[in-house]
């Protein structure tokens, strides 16, 4: 029996589009202001420091961090110092009302659905997780974070190890046969089976399920089996 649900967010329970139409132009703009006026915060700091590291440089200045990370965002890279500095600036969108985060339709009422009948839900996602507390407080369908037991990023670990998967097993306490995962990255899914959960693929419209996929696949929440 099913226990405990991990969704992912990006094509999943959100629009692609809305992340790369949205947040990501949004973060990439206001990045050289937000640097500036932040570069004396320590976590901004820190973050800062981390993408330095990750790419190699020594003693960079804020110009050379700053064009490392929009280069960062047009690769849509999973870097965890860049998701950590989006998701800060992404709170001032939210808080001021520009945007709200997309959800497909049958997200909000199955998540709710499935915690009524005590299954515990988390998120993980490559999204920073304060960026992903802040997409369900200020989604378009409401607040959606009280359903939500717990959230991890990738400081857990990549999305396609299947160590990762074995982590969040071991932080939630459950079982990886009473655990299921959904996303729409096939490769995310063969990690999460890997460390022994239960899988979903779900396919979006105008996406089908793959003919030769070796994962339940459906369209949406509601054909979700989470029994």
């Amino acid at each position: 029996m099913i226990r405990a649900i991990v969704t992912d967010i990006e094509g999943t329970t959100s629009s692609i589009s809305f992340v790369k139409d949205v947040l990501f132009p949004y973060a990439r703009e206001r990045l050289p202001a937000f640097i500036e006026t932040h570069a004396d915060k320590p976590e901004v700091q820190h973050w800062l420091h981390e993408a330095a590291r990750e790419a190699g440089l020594v003693s960079a200045s804020h110009t050379e961090v700053i064009e490392l990370l929009q280069r960062w965002i047009d690769e849509d890279r999973k870097a965890t110092p860049l998701k950590a500095l989006q998701g800060m600036i992404w709170a001032d969108g939210y808080r001021s009302g520009e945007y709200r985060a997309h959800l497909y339709p049958d997200v909000a009422a199955k998540l709710r659905a499935w915690k009524a009948q005590g299954l515990d839900l988390y998120v993980y996602s490559s999204g920073s997780v304060p960026a992903q507390k802040l997409f369900f407080g200020f989604s378009d369908a409401g607040d959606l974070t009280p359903l939500f037991s717990g959230y991890f990023d990738t400081e857990i670990g990549a999305k396609r190890d299947a160590e990762s998967y074995r982590r969040i097993l071991a932080a939630i306490g459950r079982r990886g046969d009473e655990t299921l995962f959904l996303s729409d990255v096939e490769a995310e899914l063969d990690a999460a089976r890997e460390a022994g959960m239960r899988t979903t693929l779900l396919a979006r419209s105008p996406a089908t399920c793959p003919p030769a996929s070796t994962h339940s696949c459906v369209a949406d929440f509601d054909q979700v089996a989470a029994a």
